[in-house]
């Protein structure tokens, strides 16, 4: 309560306009800005190519959550959300998102969420994931406490459930959601991301959910073969489109647009991420 939350902390030294934003548009469909891009595919693809050569399993979405951690701890105003109108800043980078253990329609559904610092490498954020994700796979005995919270809720006469849900966005708008539920919730996170490559269909623009922190959502999208102009000649290159859905309230898009072009340098040489981030920029008091 009063200004302090477990995931975040008040800033109140934001330009005047950044701070009256959050009471102007009080939804987040009131402030979604949505981006689409390509990344060439030859870096990535090579870089794959090297790490499986020295037995190390690297993917485009390993790739794709090291560069976006990266860009976030260089880029801290990235890592905000809004509640209630007030900027907070979060005091580590989280990351949510879903996997099916088989890809057909009856494979149950589970959310990962994970902690980063934002120095790590893509060697030990690929570590983590994929450690996260044989532990909800092929390790799993029994549902994890998003799951068991999702269908104790859902096992609730709707109107109860109603009730509940109101309660809880009450709550959380007022700095009262226990801690319990915040570390484990995967909307309160720093970024959402779902790989539609894997499903082998194009990136959509996904909405950034009302419930909880999320401000980012990123979709991955099937790679294509494209014709790029250098100079007087046109080349085929594969390309893996992306998408982005994000919250302005809380960073201005000078900000993003700078954060989104250092994005796509990073992208474009993933062996540099091997490399530990030595000077992580914080964000203002």
């Amino acid at each position: 309560m009063f200004g302090k939350r477990p995931d975040g902390r008040r800033l109140r030294t934001v330009e005047p306009l950044q701070l009256i934003t959050g009471f102007l548009m009080k939804k987040r469909y009131d402030s979604m800005n949505m981006y689409e891009d390509t990344i060439n595919c030859a870096a990535w693809d090579s870089y794959i190519k090297e790490k499986e050569e020295q037995g190390i399993k690297i993917g485009y979405m390993h790739i794709f959550i090291a560069g976006i951690v990266r860009m976030i701890a260089k880029w801290p105003r990235l890592n905000r959300f809004v509640m209630n109108g007030k900027i907070y800043a979060r005091p580590k980078i989280w990351v949510s998102f879903t996997i099916h253990p088989e890809l057909h329609i009856d494979s149950p559904d589970t959310t990962i969420k994970l902690c980063f610092d934002g120095t790590e490498t893509i060697l030990e954020i690929a570590q983590t994931i994929n450690d996260a994700i044989r532990k909800e796979t092929v390790l799993r005995q029994e549902e994890n406490d998003t799951d068991k919270l999702a269908r104790f809720l859902t096992a609730l006469p709707s109107w109860i459930l109603n009730i509940v849900a109101t309660v809880l966005m009450w709550m959380d708008r007022h700095n009262m959601m226990p801690k319990s539920i915040i570390e484990f919730s995967p909307f309160h996170t720093s970024f959402y991301i779902t790989n539609l490559k894997s499903l082998g269909i194009n990136h959509v623009y996904h909405h950034t959910c009302e419930f909880g922190t999320n401000g980012l959502f990123f979709a991955m999208g099937k790679e294509k073969n494209i014709p790029i102009a250098h100079k007087n000649e046109v080349v085929i290159e594969k390309h893996m489109g992306f998408s982005l859905v994000s919250d302005e309230r809380f960073c201005d898009g000078l900000y993003y647009a700078l954060a989104l072009r250092e994005f796509r340098k990073i992208m474009q040489n993933p062996s540099d991420l091997e490399t530990p981030l030595e000077n992580k920029v914080e964000d203002m008091e």
